[in-house]
This record gives structure tokens, C-alpha cells and sequence, in this order.
């Protein structure tokens, strides 16, 4: 695509270049001044509605909305003349008006732009001395979301995004004049599958997040970047964890996914299933300590003990029935350089060609034209790169029953996902060990003798290759609960247990390993990712 054409402005008697058509709020990011504002948002329609961000502009008679007002060459403009915050300070009073005392128990503040806003630009002496219009309070309009109507400014955002986004329509403006407010539409309710999407717009406690709800206050919350895992898609995310907890008074670390922008992946917006994923984080079922079968049960035991046993059983089979005897099921699941470690374990150094990836899912799942993709998993692209061609889980699975698989070592797969559990207890019972590397208790889990607990997305670094063939970095948010550990530290105490040299447990030492070994990753770093990615080599 051609480059647009550059003009020149000044803001605030700073020089300014932006693309033609730019709009003037926009521009004066570009160079850290901020004009405040509502009813803008950068992935909706502008419609120039709340009169905040007002700006003077030279040889213009009066203020002009800075959202909506183009850049031009020569354009000067001025966002701090006592006009333009005498201007802020009345919107804001308007908007104050009918607003409800209700900072201390709202969930939006300390983010809350009426709140930041009027420290900025309000401070004045209130001249309202009428009663305050009521409206319904809290309640729900949808699975995942609570409109109090007394809290809202009529941005509009909300509207705009179930229009023009989710495509929905399940919000509108009801009313006129002071009675106007933001309902559902009679007989529906908000119950698409980016919901949750309004809570992020609404600059207000208007619209929150039942799941959210009362559960931490937003300045108890730390926010690190990652990748959501929950389909190939990877969505940029944040994730917003506690970092105050204390395991004697809390039980959960992380309190919300919220969407992190990539021009090139997700925008500005999440879809609901990834968002709310984040439950399995801190989920009762985490395994949280390496464990041994005896007597038909787990007991707990030190990761000394479980991986001289795992590497005991890898060195017997390959003893007595070589590589043939073993076989490996990573996951798309894993990230690039835990994909990369258990190649060049497994397969590098231990020769084992019975490997495979992909196991098949028996439920319904959703995807669209949108985000969400069929594939649930972050990283099938980086798996049918990084790892030989697999065997097949069906062939896989028959040589278990067959009893030509002596050592099964499966590396995050629930199995009974996609076959029935007796066909798996039966296969499984044919193999002499069957070593589990995940992270939550589940069927398949529980039918192996040796269980070494991972650590979850969240509690690590790495990088996933999309279905764009994106390749995107995330890094550690929460420390691994319990005894948990990430998969690159379990590699590399096994590769040390059986006299193989390990791999780097430094996930961007690994990742450069990748980029100076495999062609389509060939000069990729943790650096050239910078935060939106990198796409793979052509052809590749």
C-alpha cells in the first residue's frame, strides 16, 4: 500500500508530523500530550458527542472537536487555553451532575476516567443543588456484564461496539434529554461472544465485569503482557494479577485477562472464551507436586526421585527394545522452545521416531470470521515446524495396545478429549510406564505412574507461533504454583539425568537456538519480536 501523505502541524507549540486524514487528538499522541476524552475510542466510529476533548485551533472562530477534526498542513492548535479548560471543567460538571457517589464502591475506580479527569481538570465548587435523576442500579444484561445506568455518561462506546464490532446490536440509547440511558433491546440481552469487550470501553463504572466483581481493587493489581493460549488466533492480552497475595488469606492469583492492542491480530478486542480462561491459572485440579504411583496411588515425592525414575524407565526401554520401544505426545500446546528441547531430547539425542503432537477434539467447538478459530490450541503452527512428522495418534495408540510401546511419555494431553476412556485405559495398560508432564489432575493424568507438574502460560516466558504465523512472545506473570515447574527446567533435569547435555532453561537463550538452526525462524530473537511479533520466513 502507497505511504500516506505526511503534514505538518504544531501542538501546543510542538512540531508535529502526522498522515493526512490523521485526526488531531491521535496526532498529539504521537508526541505524549494527551486530550482528554469520552465518547472517543480508536477501534469505533467517531461520532464527536461528549465535547471534552474541545481544542483551539488557529483562524477558527470556536472550539473544535479534536476527534474529529483532521489534521492540515500548518495547522496550529492549543489544548490548554483557558478557554479550552474552561470548557473541561463545564462538560465535567455536566456530567457530574446526575452521577452517583459512588467511588467507594464501584469497581472502576482508580481507573476511571471521570475520577482522573476531574483531579485534572475539575476541582470546582459544586453549584447543584437539585436532586439527582435516579435510574436502575446494577443489574445484569448479559452473562458477564452489569449495567448501572445511574454511572453512565451516554459515550456511547457500548452501542458502537455491539453495531459495529460484535455486530449484535443488542445495546441502544433509550429516550430523550435528560432521560435518555443505555439499555438492551426489549426481549434480548448482551450475550454475544465479545461481551465482555464493552466493559473495557466503558470509560466509567457503567457497565463491569460480574466475574470481576468486588474481587480486588485495580491499584492491588499488577499487569504483564502474554498471549491468550486459548486458540490459534493469539490474542494479545495483559494479565492482571494479584500482587499482594498471600496464600493464608487469598485463593486466587490472577483476577482478569484484559485485551493488549495488535494492529495485526486482535485490534483492541478479546472474545469472551479467552478472557475468561484464565480461571484454569489457579484452578483446584493444578498439579502441584511431582508424584509416583504405588498400590494404585499417587504419592507425592521430590523432583529428584520422579525424574530419576522417568529417566530409569527411558534408559530400560531404550535398553531393551530401542528407540522403537518409546514414544512421545508433545502438545501444541508448549511453546516454541519447549517444542524445541523435547526435539532435540527425544528425538536429536535419544533417536525416538515414534513422536506425535495432534490428538483430535470430540466436542463442539465455535469459531467465526472474526477471531476465534477452530484450532484450539496457541501453537499447531510451531509444532508442524518444530517437530518431524508425527506417527499419528491412531497408530500411536495401537502400538500401545499391541504392547510395542514400553515408555508413553505424554506431555500435556487430556486423551479422553477425543477417544473414549476405555480405549485409552486400555491402551495405556499395555504400556510398562506412562510418564504425564502437564499441568491439571485430569483422566489421562491419572492413568500414568509418574505425574511431573508444568507450569501454565501464565507462569512462564516463551513464544507461540500463530495461525497467521505470527511468532509472539510472552513472558511470566505469577510464579509456578506449589512445586511446579516450567517445561524447559523439566527438560533439562531429565536430558541431565540421562548424560544428555541440556538445553538452556532461559526461554530467549532457547528461542535464539531456534533462530540459527530453523530456517523459517532463521535471525529471529526476543528483540527483533519487539511486542507485536514477527511473521515466519516466506515460504515457510
Amino acid at each position: 500500500m502507497p505511504e500516506k501523505e505526511l503534514v505538518n502541524l504544531t501542538v501546543d507549540g510542538q512540531t508535529v508530523q502526522a498522515p493526512k486524514g490523521t485526526y488531531i487528538l491521535e496526532a498529539a499522541k504521537t508526541v505524549g500530550i494527551q486530550i482528554p476524552h469520552y465518547c472517543y475510542h480508536p477501534g469505533l466510529s467517531v461520532v464527536g458527542s461528549c465535547r471534552m476533548c474541545l481544542v483551539e485551533i488557529e483562524k477558527l472562530p470556536k472550539l473544535q472537536p479534536s476527534c474529529a477534526t483532521p489534521v492540515a498542513e500548518g495547522m496550529v492548535v492549543r489544548t490548554k487555553t483557558p478557554e479550552t479548560l474552561r470548557n473541561r471543567k463545564f462538560v465535567l460538571e455536566f456530567l457530574l451532575s446526575n452521577h452517583p457517589l459512588d467511588c467507594p464502591v464501584c469497581d472502576q475506580a482508580g481507573e476511571c476516567e471521570l475520577q482522573n479527569y476531574y483531579m485534572e481538570h475539575g476541582l470546582y465548587d459544586s453549584r447543584f443543588d437539585e436532586n439527582k435523576t435516579k435510574r436502575k442500579k446494577a443489574f445484569p444484561i448479559g452473562p458477564y456484564v452489569i449495567l448501572d445506568q445511574e454511572r453512565c455518561i451516554l459515550c456511547t462506546r457500548c452501542v458502537r461496539f455491539t453495531r459495529e464490532i460484535s455486530k449484535t446490536s443488542e445495546l441502544g440509547v433509550f429516550k430523550r434529554g435528560h432521560h435518555s440511558e443505555i439499555d438492551v433491546v426489549p426481549g434480548f440481552e448482551l450475550n454475544n461472544p465479545y461481551s465482555g469487550n464493552v466493559v473495557d470501553v466503558c470509560p466509567v463504572g457503567a457497565l463491569t465485569d460480574r466475574d470481576f466483581r468486588f474481587k480486588c481493587r485495580v491499584w492491588f493489581l499488577g499487569r504483564t503482557p502474554s498471549i491468550c493460549p486459548g486458540c490459534s488466533r493469539g490474542c494479545n492480552i495483559e494479565i492482571h494479577f494479584n500482587e499482594h497475595f498471600n496464600p493464608r488469606y487469598h485463593e486466587q492469583r490472577v483476577h482478569r485477562l484484559k485485551p493488549r492492542y495488535n494492529k495485526e491480530v486482535n485490534g483492541h478486542w478479546i472474545c469472551d472464551e479467552g478472557r475468561y480462561s484464565y480461571h484454569s491459572i489457579d484452578a483446584p485440579n493444578r498439579l502441584k507436586a511431582p508424584a509416583l504411583k504405588k498400590d494404585g496411588s499417587f504419592r507425592q515425592s521430590t523432583w529428584e526421585s520422579v525424574i530419576q525414575e522417568a529417566a530409569k524407565a527411558l534408559k530400560q526401554a531404550l535398553l531393551a527394545h530401542g528407540p522403537e520401544g518409546v514414544a512421545v505426545l508433545a502438545s501444541p500446546q508448549m511453546t516454541n522452545e519447549e517444542l524445541f528441547c523435547a526435539r532435540r531430547l527425544f528425538v536429536d539425542e535419544l533417536k525416538i521416531k515414534n513422536v506425535e503432537f495432534s490428538v483430535p477434539f470430540n466436542g463442539t467447538v465455535y469459531s467465526d470470521d472474526f477471531l476465534i478459530t477452530a484450532d484450539k490450541n496457541p501453537n499447531a503452527k510451531g509444532a508442524a515446524l518444530i517437530l518431524p512428522s508425527g506417527i499419528g495418534i491412531e497408530n500411536l495408540l495401537n502400538l500401545c495396545a499391541e504392547g510395542r510401546i514400553h515408555v508413553l511419555y505424554i506431555i500435556q494431553h487430556d486423551l479422553t478429549r477425543g477417544y473414549d476412556l476405555k480405549k485409552i485405559e486400555a491402551a495405556l495398560d499395555k504400556v510398562d510406564c506412562v510418564i504425564f508432564q502437564g499441568s491439571w489432575d485430569q483422566a489421562t493424568a491419572a492413568l500414568a505412574g509418574i505425574q511431573l507438574p508444568a507450569a501454565v502460560y501464565a507462569e512462564k516466558a516463551g513464544t507461540f507461533t500463530n495461525v497467521q504465523g505470527r511468532v509472539q512472545k510472552f513472558q511470566a506473570a505469577i510464579p509456578p504454583v506449589g512445586e511446579s515447574l516450567p517445561d524447559l527446567e523439566i527438560f533439562s533435569k531429565l536430558a541431565a539425568e540421562l548424560d544428555v547435555h541440556p538445553d538452556s532453561t532461559a526461554a530467549a537463550d532457547v528461542f535464539r537456538s531456534i533462530g540459527e538452526n530453523m530456517e523459517a525462524y532463521a535471525g529471529m530473537t526476543f528483540q527483533t519480536l519487539g511486542e507485536g511479533g514477527q511473521l515466519l520466513n516466506q515460504g515457510k
